[in-house]
């Protein structure tokens, strides 16, 4: 039989469950729009410590639109090094998402950037560097990462962050953007946004199931050109939403649509910082 683990996580670490629970669930299903055999895995292992993400009230529009949200990333990565086979790809917040396995080309450079407690866990239960894959244990708002990505040089960069940014205040993220793009000229930057009501909607389901979760959601915007206004060189290349294009299992959840479409609560943003040398 498996070890069964409890984790002592709290706070931001501790929504890393969330996704890999709603993965794990997700796989599944004889319908699943996509299949993580290592969150099943992970999730059977690590059982006692789901009970609070268990009590978060989720409908099914909102498991479908998370897996969604995962899947379309994992798009956005493989476009990327559609066209640039080589790059180097930093996916800022990973969790315990095994993302490099889905999308890996035989090229490209990973790197997996998280807490160094989430890094412990993600060595512990999936396994430690490798080849062209390593791991950055520390926050990205650190300066200690960048020279470790940087000796890269020309490479083209490409930076992911799913499910982070709304986890920080407004000034943190304008500095890492510009961080960015000071250091990685003519990088692509991919990550998905909230408004400020849906943050606050967000905070209010979350503190539903535990106290812990109370406030943690800060940024939040309206559209993604105020990124732009951030400086010189941030040029946004697309959007996507939930409902830009047909999905069979939305169907039942049409009568949002026209409130998505709209008001753009939840959307991904895509955008190139400055030009790269030469």
């Amino acid at each position: 039989m498996s070890e069964i683990v409890n984790l002592n996580l709290s706070g931001v670490p501790e929504t890393l469950l969330i996704p890999l629970y709603v993965r794990a669930m997700e796989s599944q299903r004889p319908d699943a729009m996509m299949k993580d055999e290592k969150a099943v895995a992970l999730v059977t292992q690590m059982s006692y410590n789901f009970d609070r993400v268990r009590q978060i009230p989720m409908t099914e529009a909102h498991k479908v639109t998370r897996i969604m949200l995962t899947r379309e990333m994992d798009r956005y990565a493989r476009d990327f090094l559609s066209r640039h086979p080589e790059a180097v790809v930093v996916h800022i917040g990973c969790g315990l998402d095994s993302r490099f396995e889905r999308v890996d080309n035989g090229q490209v450079e990973w790197y997996d950037l998280d807490f160094p407690g989430v890094i412990d866990l993600r060595r512990k239960f999936i396994g430690g560097e490798g080849g062209r894959y390593h791991l950055l244990g520390c926050s990205v708002l650190e300066d200690a990462w960048l020279n470790t990505v940087s000796a890269h040089g020309q490479r083209p960069f490409l930076f992911l962050a799913e499910g982070v940014f709304m986890y920080f205040e407004g000034a943190q993220v304008k500095w890492l953007v510009l961080t960015l793009r000071d250091h990685f000229p003519g990088a692509e930057l991919v990550f998905d946004g909230w408004t400020p009501f849906w943050v606050w909607l967000g905070n209010r389901q979350l503190s539903l199931s535990n106290s812990q979760f109370t406030g943690l959601l800060h940024w939040g915007f309206w559209r993604g050109q105020e990124i732009e206004g951030w400086g010189d060189g941030i040029h946004l290349l697309d959007e996507w939403g939930y409902f830009d294009c047909p999905e069979p299992r939305l169907d039942s959840f049409r009568w949002m649509a026209p409130i998505f479409r709209l008001f753009k609560p939840m959307r991904i943003f895509h955008f190139q910082l400055g030009k790269a040398a030469g």
